[in-house]
């Protein structure tokens, strides 16, 4: 196998592990962020008030409870990247 043939497929990997990592530590953001909004806006709906700071708050406050209680596990997953692509730099630069 030519030498950049290896390059490629690491580099590879590395993207694909990147962008999963980024589902896992995003996703439970913007899923807790996404039903918040919808539970904020038919609030409104229902009400019929019309004041679009009202839903920041709670999004703000929902997201800063979703960091606390999920912190040690979006941590976890992002060193155990960081990790996985330290070791494998020697792999990918030759």
């Amino acid at each position: 196998m030519p030498q950049g043939r290896g390059i490629e497929l690491g580099l590879s990997q590395a993207s694909h592990d990147a962008l999963l990592t980024l589902v896992y530590v995003a996703g439970p953001m913007l899923c807790v962020i996404m039903v918040i909004g919808v539970i904020v806006s038919v609030f409104l709906a229902v009400t019929q008030l019309n004041e679009p700071t009202l839903s920041f708050v709670p999004k703000f406050l929902g997201t800063i409870l979703a960091l606390v209680l999920l912190g040690p596990w979006l941590l976890h997953h992002l060193e155990e990247f960081t990790i996985q692509i330290l070791t494998g730099l020697p792999g990918i630069a030759s």
